[in-house]
This record gives structure tokens, sequence and C-alpha cells, in this order.
């Protein structure tokens, strides 16, 4: 047989405590690493750990059904990932499904309805003149009825610095008495129409359409006076503490359009009659929830508006400021519910405003994180609402792990079965394989938000055979090599680039359908997808620094070297031929006088 070549193969072959010493000293640093950054188990995704899942579907709106595209889709999942990070909640998961689905992961320890209703809301925000309100019944959850003042006991204040500024504190009148007759609230709805604050000519769209008072006429009169009828009609007979009443209110107008709306003000529902939009969200630069410790106002809601915001709320701020209680408030309308509804005695121009009322520290952030963050740019439908106890989470956890036990213990009784002693080489592997599988997950959760789900464990446990059949190609190239006479040093090296190739082909394959699938999947599959890739790859690792350096070791042990029956190298019950050896031709006699007696 021909020595082996010398060089850069004939190093690694000499020394290989070289790469044992190499993946050992890797795994150190990668455990060290783990525990200094005290993440020392992997992140477990919501149905191991407990949480939500919720699962929105995009609805076009009549006439916009090419509004569904990639573009509005990562739009949506980047508010909603804002709205969501807005609550506290930082390992959240948003991403789409699909072509029309968005699936939102929400951990344990949220408050999951708050965070339904933050991430599935459209949030087209618009700031209204208030044209009339009144009670409209008590809420679900009613406290003691306030006075008139507390239940419209918002406030808009000018936080600009401003010398000489003055804060906007004047108390509305009370609503109107909720059990006021038809009449009376059809004379009441159109004496506010008639005093619409919208500004007249202003050249606003807003503006243009207001119901009375416009610069731009209406194209008949009687249409406006039907346009108004209408709204009368809706307004008294709008029952706010009705929810199928309540989500119609409002449906189907324009920003342009006069609406009726609801909205719930210290435990008591109150309906609204509002006039057109005079700011949009998109106006609202920043807002913020603020705990005011200088006054009694508590929490607070601070807003910075745009240049053209600054404008437009300075000119709306200024008119209603002109009128009486209760035409002297803007309504925050967030998709046809009012959020709240400050009341104004001054134009505010300083670009700042601060809204303050009888708010919970919950309720200010909510306000302000839908201010901050805008509208979506599509109406979402809430198709699944799956919510995973901590408990189930932790039994789908358990099986999951006796699920991989049970196959880490039939692969090693396989191979302790067939492959005996070198079955330690193999179990020897596993572990390390095992080693750095863990650390490499558990780092990997802070790193890049990682988490181990369901199938993402499945994928481990496939991977306990890919990596075990990585073991038994060597084996075989290095019985191959026994069977033809060789002796084990020998075979340990020739077997190697056979099985080297064979290895690399197909891990490469494994790897590319881990690509494959990670790529053209979402949600939970891609957990699978990613780890499978993971362990394909640490088993290339694993095969090239240690299995491969740790048999070349073995052998030359004499319990492995000799063939010994329990080593799984037995060469008599492998079926060896003899031994090859080198046989010289006998030397040819040198060429001389010929004897005649032999010729």
């Amino acid at each position: 047989m021909p020595a082996p070549r010398k060089g850069r193969s004939a190093s690694a072959q000499s020394k290989p405590g070289r790469s044992l010493a190499l993946i050992l000293i890797a795994i150190v640093a990668l455990t060290g690493g783990m525990f200094a950054s005290g993440h020392t188990t992997p992140r477990l995704g919501i149905d191991l750990a407990g949480g939500t899942s919720i699962t929105l579907r995009a609805v076009p709106e009549a006439g916009q059904e090419s509004a569904i595209n990639k573009t509005n889709m990562d739009t949506a999942v980047s508010i909603m990932e804002r709205r969501v990070n807005g609550l506290g909640v930082s390992e959240a998961e948003v991403q789409t499904q699909g072509e029309d689905n968005i699936i939102v992961n929400i951990p344990k320890g949220t408050n999951s309805e708050q965070a339904r209703e933050q991430v599935g809301t459209t949030a087209k925000l618009y700031f209204r003149p208030v044209l009339a309100t009144e009670l409209s019944g008590p809420a679900p959850t009613a406290s003691p009825s306030p006075s008139a003042s507390e239940s419209a006991g918002d406030k808009a204040t000018d936080t600009s610095d401003k010398p000489g500024k003055e804060t906007a504190t004047s108390s509305p009148s009370a609503p109107a008495s909720p059990s006021a007759s038809p009449t009376t609230q059809g004379r009441a709805v159109t004496d506010a129409l008639k005093a619409d604050p919208t500004p007249s000519g202003s050249g606003s769209a807003s503006a243009a359409s207001s119901p009375s008072g416009s610069a731009s006429p209406s194209p008949s009169g009687s249409a406006s006076g039907d346009a108004d009828s209408k709204l009368q009609a809706a307004y008294a007979a709008l029952d706010c503490t009705d929810p199928e009443a309540r989500a119609k209110a409002g449906d189907g107008s324009k920003p342009t359009d006069s609406i009726v709306a609801c909205g719930n003000s210290q435990g008591q529902w109150q309906k609204y009659l509002l006039g057109p939009a005079e700011v949009d969200g998109t106006d609202v630069d920043k807002a913020q929830a603020v705990f005011n410790t200088q006054t009694a106002a508590g929490w607070t809601v601070t807003m910075e508006f745009t240049g053209d915001g600054t404008k437009k709320f300075a000119s709306i701020t200024g008119k209603l400021a002109q009128n009486q209680s209760p035409q002297n408030q803007f309504a925050i309308v967030l998709d046809n519910d009012v959020v709240s509804s400050p009341y104004v005695n001054e134009a505010l121009t300083g670009g700042n405003a601060e809204i303050s009322g009888s708010f919970t520290q919950e309720e200010a952030q909510s306000l302000a994180n839908m201010l901050s963050y805008g509208a979506l740019p599509l109406t979402f439908k809430e198709d699944s609402v799956t919510t995973v106890t901590a408990a189930l989470g932790g039994d789908q956890l358990r099986a999951g792990l006796i699920a991989g036990a049970i196959g880490l213990a039939l692969v090693v009784l396989y191979l302790l079965v067939y492959y005996r002693g070198l079955s330690f080489i193999a179990v020897a592997s596993l572990l390390v394989s095992a080693a750095l599988t863990y650390v490499i997950m558990s780092l990997l959760g802070p790193a890049i938000g990682f988490a181990l789900n369901l199938p993402a464990v499945c994928g481990a446990i496939v991977a306990i055979g890919i990596t075990a059949d990585s073991f038994i190609v060597y084996f075989e190239r290095v019985r191959d090599e026994i069977r033809e006479g060789r002796s084990l040093r020998p075979a340990v090296e020739r077997a190697w680039p056979r099985a080297r190739r064979t290895i690399l082909v197909s891990d490469f394959v494994s790897f590319l359908a881990a690509a494959v699938l990670f790529i053209v999947t979402v949600g939970k599959v891609q957990g699978f997808a990613f780890t499978l890739g993971l362990t394909t790859l640490l088993d290339v690792v694993v095969v090239f620094l240690f299995t491969k350096p740790l048999l070349t070791l073995m052998a030359r042990r004499k319990f492995f070297a000799s063939g010994h029956k329990w080593s799984g190298l037995d060469p008599k019950s492998l079926g060896a031929k003899p031994p090859l050896r080198r046989t010289r031709r006998p030397a040819r006699p040198a060429a001389g006088p010929v004897d005649p007696k032999e010729a």
C-alpha cells in the first residue's frame, strides 16, 4: 500500500489532537458567552412557553382589491410591531403568512386583550369637532355615575414654550339628558348642524363638505336637507349600549362627512354628533404618555404635530374656542370610536398639545401608542385567536423532550448492537453535537429572536438521525477497507476521502431542503427548517473536527488496532481477506555464456 501523502494532509493525520483541541475551545468559548449573556436556556415559543397567537386577514375595501400587496403588508407588520412594543412587549413576533395573513405571537405575561386591540385595530385617526353629545346609558363595567363635568372632563392644553400662554381649562356644560325625547334630540341636532364650527371657506376638503355653512354650496337644497334628516335620525336612534349599534356607527362615512359615534367616558357610554375631520393621524408627529407631577392631572398624553398638522390644529382649536360647550370640544376618533373628547377655550398654535383627563396609565399609553404609530394601510379581520397556557406549553415541551430522548436511545441502542466499540465514538460525537446545538440556540434567542417551538424540537429530533447517518457512512467505509485486508490505521485514512465526499453531498442536500423550506414557508414551520439547517451545519463541523480525529486516535489503541471482537472492527467477523502484503518478483540471472550441456 502506498504511504500517506506528505504535506498538509499528512500533518492532519499525524496531529488529530489539534482538531479536538479546536472544537473543545469553541465549546468552552460559546458556553462562556452563554453564561455571560445570562441566557442559559433557549428562548421558548408560544406553543411551549404559553401565550397568545392571533391570525389576522387583510380585507380589501370595495374597489381597492389591489391594495393588498407586499408593500402594504410589510408596512402593516412594521406598525403592528411598534404598537406591541409600545406596550412593553419585547418578545412578540409579527410576520406575514401567505399573501393576506399576518400572524402575531404574544408571549405570556402580556395583557393579551389589550394587545389584540392594538394590533388588529386599523387605527384611522381623525380629529373632529363635536357638534352635539349626550349620555347614552351605562357601559358594561359601569362605575358610579360621574357628574356632567366629569363625563366630559378631558381637556386640551397648549404645551409649547411660548411666553404668556394660557391653559384651556374651562369645563363643559352638562350634556343633554339621555332621556330627551326624539323631538328634542332632533331640534338639538338641527341647531348643532347650523352652528357647525367648521371654518367656512378654508379651502380644505373637510371644510368644503361641511353639512352647512360651507363655502361650497351643495348640489341641491333638498339633498342637503335629506342628509341632515338622516343624520338627525341616526343620532336620535343611536344606542351606544348596543355593541352592534356601536360597530355600525359611522360605517361607510368619509373624512369629509359628518358622522355619529360612541365613546366610553368614566364608565358611561356617550354618543356624539361630529363634524368633518379637520386633522388626521398623519398630522401627529409624536405622542407619549406622561405622568404630570406638577398638577393634579395625573396621566396625560402629549402630542407634537407636523408642520401642516400645527396649522390645521391651530385653525380648528381657534374656531372651537369661540363656541360654547359642547361645541368647544373636538373628538379624537379612532376607527369611528371616540377615544377622547377634550375641550378648548383658546387656539393651540405651538405645535404641541396635552390631552388630560381621568386617564389610567394603561389608557394613556394606549392612546399615545395609537397616535404615534398611525393607521394601518389595510383593514384586518381577526380570523383566529389561540391561547396556550403555560401548563399546556410545559406539557408539550415535556412531550417533545421525551420523544427526543426515545429517539436518541434507539439510535444509541442500534449503534451499541451493530458497531459495539465504535459506538463510543458515535455517542461522544452525538453528545458534542447536542452541546453545540443547545449553546447556540441559547445564544440565538437574544441575538436574532430565535424561539424554540414544537416544530423546532421535531427538527432537532430528525437531526439525530442525520448526524448518526454521517458516522455510519464513515464507519462502513473503514470496514470496507478492513474487508480488503488492510489493517485499521491505513483503513481509517484511506476510508476518509470517500466517506467525506458522501457526507458532504448528503449534508448539502439536507441543508438545501431546509433552506428552501425556510424561505417558502412562514410561521412555525420555519422553526423546523431553521433547526434542521443549523444541526446539518453542526454535523459537518462535528464529523470533521471531532469524529474523524477521535477515530484516528482510537486506531492507535490496542483494543481497536488488534481487531478485538467487541471493537466492532474484528476482521474475522467482517469476513476480511488475508492481509495484503508486498511481494517481490525473483531477480533474473545475469546474462553470460551458455553451458553447452544446458543448451
